[in-house]
């Protein structure tokens, strides 16, 4: 009578992820980044602000972005990252921090994230993706030009401006249309 059955109480809350990440260095890879409040516009209002954001991570720590699309209240990329190079989580923390601190805005949040110093503006994680090939990598790239298009923003991949698309228009890599 006194055994405790093999599943306690305990056993049945979700444990802790256990989330691993790729890390291959020099490799190129797509990412998801996520306001905390989505359905926010923050990142497109204080686009100004993202861009240095942008540029104060990767001054000493530079990545190749193949493709990049801001929305809203998130975010896509594909980096490839510099030979013998793995440190993508580095980069996007330091975006994050930065463009935080620019905003000057803090957001209801946990009490983890508040004990952390976190401001609550961006979800805690990002989704990252190992590109595996040359069609998953186009398959990526086209993503982050339609991304603004499938969210209803904008009729043509043409009309977004914080895209690289527009880049890629200019550097005659794709057709505008």
């Amino acid at each position: 009578m006194g055994v405790n059955p093999p599943f306690t109480k305990a056993r049945h809350v979700a444990p802790m992820s256990n989330y691993r990440r790729a890390r291959a260095a020099g490799a190129t890879y797509f990412f998801t980044v996520a306001l905390q409040e989505r359905g926010s516009a923050l990142l497109v209002d204080r686009i100004d602000d993202l861009r240095a954001a942008f540029l104060k991570a990767t001054a000493d720590a530079p990545v190749q972005v193949d493709a990049m699309v801001v929305l809203p209240d998130h975010l896509h990329a594909v980096w490839t990252l510099p030979p013998g190079d793995r440190d993508f989580s580095g980069r996007w923390q330091r975006l994050k921090e930065s463009f935080t601190k620019s905003t000057g805005l803090e957001r209801p949040r946990s009490y983890s994230k508040r004990a952390k110093g976190e401001k609550g503006v961006w979800q805690r994680r990002f989704w990252e993706h190992l590109v595996r090939d040359e069609a998953d990598f186009a398959a990526h790239v086209e993503y982050c030009w339609i991304n603004p298009v499938k969210h209803g923003l904008v009729r043509s991949v043409a009309d977004w401006l914080y895209s690289s698309f527009q880049r890629d228009v200019r550097r005659g890599m794709v057709a505008a249309d």
